[in-house]
C-alpha cells in the first residue's frame, strides 16, 4: 500500500519484488473495491475505509484527463504516463465507488459514479469506440468484455443506488452477453463479434477465453439471483459447464487462458498458459452455480479445479498464489498482459466464497441479496 500518495503499488514480480512504482488505474480502482468489500462484508475496520478513501482521492485527482476520462497509467505521484486508452479503468472506478458508498453514504461520490457510468454507456456504443487496452479493438468489432463488465458494474451500482435506469442497464448488458456472445450451437461464448453481433471469420471470430466466459456467467448469476430468474440461472450455469469442458487441459490439467472454437491456433498470445484469475473465477462460479442449481457436476468440477489450483498456484508459506504458469503448470516469469499482481481476483473470490458459504444455511439465500 502507498501510504504517502494513496493506492497500491502492484507492479511486482511473483515474490513481491517491485518492478517499478507505476500505478495502473485498474489496480487502484480494484483496490478500492477490495478494501470497501472487506469493510462491508467482514470486518468494519476504520483503516480499510481510510485507505479506500485515500485511493479514491488519488483516482479523482490524478487519474483523470481534462475530459473526465480515467487514464490508463500514472506515476506513483500521479503524473499521467498513458492516457484514456481503456474503458475498463472507468468501469472499475464505478465498481469501487459503488462498494465504498455502501459504507459511507457520500452523495457527491455517488453522483460522480453515476456520471462516469452514464458516460461509459454512451461511449461504448459510439461507432469509433476503441478504448479496450491492454488489447486493441479493431474497427467494426464488438468485444464481449464490454457488456460483461457493464453487467456487473450496473448490477452493483443499482444495488447501491436503487436507480431503475441503472437496473434497466444491467438487464440490457446481460441480454447482449446471453443473446449474442453466447453461441448455443457452438456451446461456447465468443469474445469478438462484428458491429451487428454476427460471427466473424477465424481466428479472431473463433477466439474463446474460458476464464472470461466463466467470470461473465457468475456476473449473470448475480443478476439472475436478484431478479429471481431461474431460467437465467440455468442458462448461465450451463455456459459455465461448457467452458470447463472445452477449456480444461486434458493432458496437464488446469484451464487454458485461450482456445479456438474450431480447434485451431488461438489468435491471441499465451493461450496455452495457466493463469491464476481464471481458476479463482471458476472456484467461485462453481460454488455459486451449485448453490443456485444443486447440480452435482458443479461439485465434481469444483473439486477438480480446487485440487489443481492449490497444487500449482498456492504459496502456503506466503498466504498467496503464483499468477503465471506454463502449460505443464511450471512457474514462469514472462509477462502476460500487465506487469501487475493486483489485490483483486484472489481476494474478491475469497470474499465472495466465504460470504456464500456463510449464507448456505439460509433458506432465502438462493435468490436474495446482491452477492
Amino acid at each position: 500500500m502507498d501510504e504517502e500518495y494513496g493506492g497500491v503499488l502492484s507492479c511486482m514480480q511473483e515474490d513481491g519484488t517491485p518492478i517499478n512504482t507505476d500505478k495502473y488505474t485498474w489496480s487502484q480502482a480494484r483496490f478500492v473495491w477490495t478494501l470497501s468489500a472487506l469493510y462491508n462484508r467482514f470486518d468494519a475496520r476504520p483503516e480499510y475505509l481510510a485507505r479506500a478513501r485515500k485511493t479514491i482521492d488519488f483516482l479523482l485527482t490524478c487519474a483523470r484527463d481534462d475530459r473526465g476520462r480515467f487514464v490508463y497509467r500514472t506515476t506513483r505521484e500521479g503524473r499521467i504516463l498513458e492516457g484514456a486508452t481503456s474503458i475498463y479503468a472507468d468501469c472499475f472506478a464505478v465498481y469501487g465507488l459503488s462498494e465504498y458508498c455502501r459504507a459511507v453514504r457520500d452523495e457527491e461520490l455517488l453522483t460522480t459514479a453515476r456520471q462516469i457510468f452514464e458516460r461509459v454507456c454512451r461511449r461504448v456504443d459510439e461507432p469509433d469506440f476503441c478504448e479496450t487496452a491492454p488489447y486493441l479493438l479493431p474497427t467494426g468489432r464488438r468485444l464481449h468484455a464490454v457488456p460483461m463488465i457493464l453487467t456487473e458494474v450496473a448490477n452493483e451500482l443499482a444495488v447501491t443506488t436503487g436507480d431503475p435506469a441503472i437496473e434497466a442497464a444491467a438487464d440490457e448488458y446481460a441480454a447482449r452477453v446471453m443473446n449474442h456472445f453466447v453461441r448455443p450451437r457452438r456451446k461456447l461464448l465468443l469474445e469478438f463479434l462484428d458491429r451487428d453481433y454476427q460471427e466473424l471469420p477465424g481466428p479472431e471470430g473463433t477466439y474463446v477465453m474460458p476464464g472470461h466466459a466463466i467470470e461473465s456467467m457468475w456476473f449473470m448469476l448475480h443478476l439472475a439471483r436478484r431478479r429471481n430468474n431461474p431460467e437465467m440461472v440455468r442458462r448461465a450455469a450451463e455456459v459455465i459447464r461448457w467452458h470447463l469442458e472445452a477449456g480444461w487441459d486434458p493432458e496437464y490439467g488446469g484451464i487454458f487462458l485461450g482456445i479456438d472454437a474450431e480447434g485451431n491456433t488461438p489468435c491471441l498470445p499465451n493461450a496455452e498458459k495457466k493463469i491464476w484469475w481464471p481458476h479463482t473465477e471458476a472456484l467461485y462460479a462453481l460454488l455459486l452455480a451449485h448453490r443456485l442449481t444443486g447440480e452435482r457436476w458443479c461439485e465434481d468440477w469444483y473439486d477438480r479445479v480446487h485440487e489443481w489450483s492449490f497444487s500449482h498456484f498456492a504459496l502456503p508459506e506466503a498466504g498467496e498464489w503464483r499468477q503465471r504458469l506454463d502449460r505443464r503448470g511450471r512457474p514462469i516469469t514472462e509477462l502476460v498482459a500487465l506487469p501487475v499482481k493486483d489485490p483483486f481476483h484472489l481476494p474478491r473470490a475469497l470474499i465472495l466464497i466465504v460470504q456464500l458459504l456463510a449464507a448456505q444455511n439460509s433458506p432465502r439465500a438462493a435468490f436474495s441479496g446482491p452477492a
